[in-house]
């Protein structure tokens, strides 16, 4: 199939998860094209059967802000047309759903008919999508694709507790390559995880490790909370992987609390699973989450993760098994359950092999097939290029 996929092209999930996608799909052989604003930040462009169209916007004095969804649909058209695309996937609501649907209408007066499937990713429905001045426009989008999917049961909820849609929602759950993950670790305890570790635990300290953008919904200032307890009981480091909005609140947070000295500050990066298996321990305290990706990714590690219980992180997180669960903002049973962990090594190693053998339901292997057959079955019920 020739398959095009909009994405953010930055480092949340949904573009994650999109760009992850389309590599899989181009492996087995299909033709794979990304549309976006820049290259997905995992995007390898030297990939066999993957291209990628920039949606490029003007400047024009006329607008205080840019059109971006009117270029955005009118790319859409060129490449549909061009490339002979079968379908369209586009990843977070807005404003991919609608300018979709956008192109398929302009297609449509044009001889072609070309279906395009959605996938919810989580603020495009928990956050933004709860702004009246959107839920219009979402619903109309979602009511109109040929597919919806969702990537957790908890956001299919949501989704329907929050609009009046009046179509179905397929659950397909995130993913992550276990093989490529048990690689890398693999490559980085024996060529330089204990010189890595070294480097932010000189001492053999315990790592605890939080990755995100740094949004408020992120919580991180309850990560600080938890490692600042835990710290008081264990000599140990805490990581925050990313950046954003509330890094400088951070930071002061960390100074006011004399931690400077035991938080690293690591900034964006493009790979963490590079980073993730000299962690000890993983922490997303986020106040809603519609699945966990990066949860996910720390279990695929080998990492457990201590958590909150919000949204679709218990669908991902199993309580007990990879980590411990908590209400949101539970910062001191969230800790306790972190020294339970960290202070017995063999409790440590259980919840090591726990979180790695739930992270393997999770394989892109178990994944892939619910994709192909959702596309077969829209493109089997499409008919192309009416002449």
């Amino acid at each position: 199939m020739r398959i095009g996929i909009v994405c953010y092209p930055t480092f949340g999930g949904s573009g994650v998860v999109a760009t992850e996608l389309g590599i899989a799909l181009a492996k087995q052989g299909h033709k794979i094209h990304f549309v976006s604003y820049s290259q997905p930040v995992r995007l390898d462009f030297f990939s066999e059967n993957i291209f990628y169209h920039e949606v490029l916007v003007s400047n024009y004095p006329l607008f205080d802000y840019q059109p971006y969804e009117l270029v955005l649909a009118s790319k859409l058209v060129d490449v549909v047309k061009h490339e002979k695309l079968d379908l369209l996937h586009v990843h977070y609501a807005i404003p991919h759903a609608s300018a979709a649907y956008m192109a398929q209408q302009i297609l449509l007066s044009q001889g072609y008919i070309i279906p395009f499937i959605t996938t919810l990713h989580g603020t495009d429905i928990t956050l933004v999508g709860k702004d009246a001045s959107f839920e219009p426009v979402i619903t109309f989008a979602i009511n109109k694709s040929n597919a919806v999917t969702s990537v957790s049961q908890s956001l299919k909820d949501d989704t329907y507790k929050n609009f009046p849609i009046t179509r179905d929602i397929q659950v397909i759950s995130n993913f992550i390559n276990v093989k490529e993950y048990q690689t890398i670790k693999h490559d980085t305890e024996i060529n330089k995880g204990v010189c890595a570790k070294r480097m932010y635990a000189p001492n053999n300290e315990k790592i605890l490790m939080h990755i995100s953008n740094f949004r408020k919904v992120k919580r991180i200032e309850d990560c600080v909370e938890v490692f600042e307890r835990v710290l008081a009981i264990m000599p140990c480091k805490l990581l925050l992987v990313g950046d954003g909005p509330e890094r400088q609140k951070i930071e002061t947070l960390c100074r006011e609390k004399n931690l400077q000295k035991h938080v690293v500050f690591m900034g964006k990066i493009t790979n963490p699973e590079k980073i993730l298996p000299i962690a000890d321990l993983f922490l997303l305290t986020s106040e809603t989450e519609s699945f966990g990706l990066s949860a996910l990714e720390a279990m695929a590690s080998g990492v457990p993760v201590i958590s909150s219980n919000s949204g679709g992180l218990p669908e991902v997180n199993v309580h007990g098994v990879s980590g411990y669960l908590s209400d949101v903002g539970n910062v001191a049973e969230m800790a306790k359950y972190a020294i339970s962990i960290l202070e017995d090594e063999s409790v440590l190693q259980k919840f090591k092999n726990g979180s790695f053998e739930t992270a393997q339901q999770f394989d892109i292997e178990q994944i892939l097939p619910q994709y192909l057959e959702l596309y077969k079955k829209v493109v089997n019920t499409a008919k192309f290029k009416v002449e």
